[in-house]
């Protein structure tokens, strides 16, 4: 098996361990991101019902941001995240980190969440 294909097994694995023990309700929906080479994505799910609260990302055009990739822009989308979730009347959220390691960008996102005033 080649280091990448390894790579992506290895997250699935944990992804899975972790999904097994969270889960989004009403009142305290799943904060779900993903990142991929060039962007991070962030949403807040309401799993029972199976929609979406709030979301950014980096693709989008109203958030103005020239290098995507960086803890920076990460951030960003966190504190817009936080802005929007709230404006849709969520306050509790849990963290989920989809297999990632909670370092750089992920841990970027999270802490700039926080302060934009979601609680997880």
């Amino acid at each position: 098996m080649d280091k990448q294909s390894n790579k992506a097994v290895r997250r699935s694995r944990r992804k899975t361990g972790i999904r097994k023990r969270i889960t989004g309700m009403p009142d305290r929906p799943r904060l779900s991101i993903y990142k991929s080479l060039n962007h991070i994505y962030a949403q807040v799910i309401d799993d029972l019902k199976g929609t979406t609260v709030a979301s950014a990302s980096t693709m989008e055009k109203e958030l103005k941001l020239t290098n995507t990739g960086n803890a920076g822009a990460a951030a960003t989308v966190g504190v817009e995240l936080a802005k929007r979730a709230k404006a849709a009347g969520v306050a509790k959220v849990v963290f989920d980190r989809n297999g990632f390691r909670y370092h750089g960008r992920v841990k970027a996102l999270a802490d700039a969440a926080r302060k934009g005033g979601l609680e997880f």
